[in-house]
């Protein structure tokens, strides 16, 4: 492990930047600021970044600079970072065939997602939570400089009941409580599977011990698992309780996975903040999640294709046609709206995550989806309080918060289409007050 980590700082680290250089200062000059939240950009104005923060805007910025490096914007958007909030970070560069290889160890999928984390990176996206799998190790090498990469919020390896969504066994993999054997998947620390309260608190603080910012348990059945049929509903309300209770003494919170109703207002009861994805939901158990303040973290997925698995494919057809009735539903509601991409396993679609982004045109504004895209999904990122690992303010462009910022050519308001091609569009990307792209990178 050691000599890989050797070889991955020497080929993936962040190349040194004009700033690095020179007094650890930024001036953004003559830049039109979409702040995170706002319904329009700002006039042409001036923003000064010291060390990791931004620490001035406006006309006179520049006052107290310096030796800054000065960045001409010429009239274009400077922006938040992008934050992805549902990746599998540890996952999205593998198919599921190479998961199951023999010669598949950590050391080699380190390697790849190394080298997909520092293509996110480069597509603007800043921050993004890990919503499952073994990132902590990955995530430290990125937050010591020795890899490019986004700030990682993690949540550990998922937490699943037997026969559950996150129960990753081959067919072959009898449980590991009858015969002691620990299944591939739990040797990789994708997923934990742990059945009653005190295995689900066990596999809960095991997580928070590793430095898990939030924890995420299956609640329903899912579509690229192999044992769990779409209705089920996963976890009893103990189970769920005993997970809440365990995040909630460490002061965060957990997430679930769930489609239908009856999955997600277990979950409520139980005390869960988050659901992922709940595509099935109905209007009563949306208007619940309005009323409560809990969020949905959505996703717009991809539709099925021919060379699906048959049976994946018409597992999904509710699910994909259940996206484009609770985006808008639950919009209209009121509910707290979070966006991520969820690619997992399937690693030509990374070089999309950005155009993800702009299949929910159908249902949201520009300003919409940028605010979604980096206000809002900061403000999730946020309910970790003292277990997130990165403390400032995101997702937005204001005095103080922490200096993760893209400058894009043009104006993303009036154009979405900008944000869909990052390589051309993203002139600049900064990330903790560092330049990563542009400036004579």
């Amino acid at each position: 492990m050691r000599n890989l980590m050797a070889l991955l700082a020497f080929a993936l680290a962040a190349p040194l930047s004009a700033q690095d250089a020179a007094s650890g200062e930024a001036l953004f000059t003559q830049v039109r600021v979409f702040d995170g939240t706002s319904e329009t950009l700002s006039p042409p104005t001036d923003v000064l970044v010291r060390g990791n923060v931004i620490a001035a805007i406006g006309q006179d910025a520049g006052a107290t600079a310096v030796d800054a490096v000065v960045i001409d914007g010429r009239g274009h958007t400077l922006m938040p970072g992008l934050i992805d909030n549902h990746v599998h970070m540890m996952f999205n560069s593998l198919t599921p065939a190479q998961m199951s290889a023999p010669d598949m160890g950590l050391d080699k999928v380190m390697q790849l997602s190394a080298g997909q984390a520092r293509a996110m990176l480069l597509r603007g996206f800043t921050s993004v939570r890990d919503v499952g799998g073994p990132s902590f190790e990955l995530k430290r090498l990125i937050d010591s400089g020795k890899i490019m990469g986004p700030r990682i919020w993690p949540s550990g390896p998922m937490i699943s009941q037997t026969s559950g969504h996150a129960d990753l066994r081959g067919p072959n993999e009898p449980s590991r409580r009858f015969t002691g054997k620990v299944p591939l998947a739990e040797q990789f620390w994708a997923s934990v599977i742990a059945d009653g309260r005190p295995e689900v608190l066990t596999a809960v603080r095991e997580n928070l011990r590793l430095g898990a910012s939030q924890i995420k348990i299956s609640a329903g059945g899912g579509t690229s698992s192999e044992y769990d049929p779409l209705d089920v509903t996963q976890y009893t309300l103990d189970e769920m309780k005993a997970a809440v209770d365990a995040a909630d003494d460490w002061n965060t919170y957990v997430t679930v996975h769930a489609y239908h109703p009856k999955a997600v207002r277990r979950a409520i009861e139980a005390g869960v903040k988050v659901i992922e994805h709940g595509n099935l939901l109905d209007e009563d158990t949306l208007t619940l999640m309005a009323e409560k303040g809990i969020w949905l973290s959505g996703q717009m997925l991809v539709d099925s294709t021919a060379a699906m698995d048959p049976r994946r494919r018409e597992k999904r057809k509710p699910i994909i046609e259940g996206q484009r009735i609770v985006w808008p539903l639950a919009k209209r509601l009121g509910v707290k709206l979070a966006w991520g991409t969820d690619f997992l396993f399937e690693p030509d679609l990374n070089e999309q995550q950005n155009a993800y982004l702009l299949r929910l045109k159908p249902h949201f504004t520009p300003a919409e989806l940028l605010r979604l895209a980096t206000g809002a999904n900061a403000e999730l990122l946020a309910l970790s309080g003292p277990r997130s690992p990165y403390q400032g303010r995101l997702g937005v462009v204001e005095v103080g918060a922490l200096a993760d910022l893209i400058l894009v050519n043009g104006d993303p308001l009036a154009n979405i289409d900008l944000i869909g091609d990052p390589e051309r569009n993203f002139t600049v990307i900064m990330k903790d007050g560092i330049i990563v792209k542009g400036a004579n990178q």
